[in-house]
């Protein structure tokens, strides 16, 4: 239905991001595997709003991106914003849009101020593949006699395409080759991106 030509529109509010922290990043079964998911994005939270001078309990929602969400327990964005001291009255929504659910956790953090419904909101992303978890899925409908099938929950929920069967390795050189965008322009980038965080 469209707006009828009396209403009034209202217009955006302006968003500036007052804080950042990157959540934590170390290879696989590295440094960092004793810490699951919820943690590091604990972490990276109680950063963002120490370096942005913003007092936990100033915050009215977070939205947190997360994949590989098996083993974490309920609301993994919820978990770490306890983690990083933000009061339990704070409403927390986990996103898994794959590789876009930190992004897509800043664009709905995003609306929400502009839309006037909060002021200080939370968004980010967090993973650990290496606390991600293998599965047994014919252990439930009960073991029987012979070898079990072992599934690497890594892989399953958050490395492989299931619409084309295939790894997510072969979409990044699809989109690569697609859009021309050469090895060392991605290298380039990404030594960029490394300087932004330091």
């Amino acid at each position: 239905m469209a707006p009828s030509s009396t209403s009034s529109s209202i217009e955006p509010r302006d968003v500036c991001i007052v804080g950042v922290a990157r959540t934590p990043l170390g290879g696989f079964l590295g440094s960092l595997s004793s810490f699951s998911a919820t943690q590091l994005g604990s972490f990276s939270i109680r950063a963002a709003l120490t370096r942005a001078k913003v007092d936990p309990s100033l915050v009215q929602e977070v939205f947190f991106g997360n994949v590989l969400s098996a083993n974490l327990g309920q609301a993994p964005a919820r978990q770490a914003a306890l983690g990083a001291g933000i009061p339990n009255s704070v409403i927390c929504t986990t996103i898994n849009k794959v590789c876009a659910s930190g992004m897509k956790a800043i664009m709905l953090a995003s609306q929400s101020i502009q839309l006037g419904s909060n002021d200080i909101v939370v968004a980010g992303g967090m993973e650990s593949m290496s606390n991600t978890p293998k599965y047994l899925p014919d252990v439930r409908k009960g073991s029987r006699l012979g070898h079990e099938k072992i599934i690497d929950g890594m892989l399953k929920d958050g490395l492989w395409d299931v619409y084309n069967d295939f790894g997510m390795g072969v979409c990044a050189e699809i989109c690569a080759e697609k859009y021309t965008i050469s090895r060392e322009e991605q290298v380039l980038f990404c030594k960029k991106l490394f300087k932004c965080q330091v």
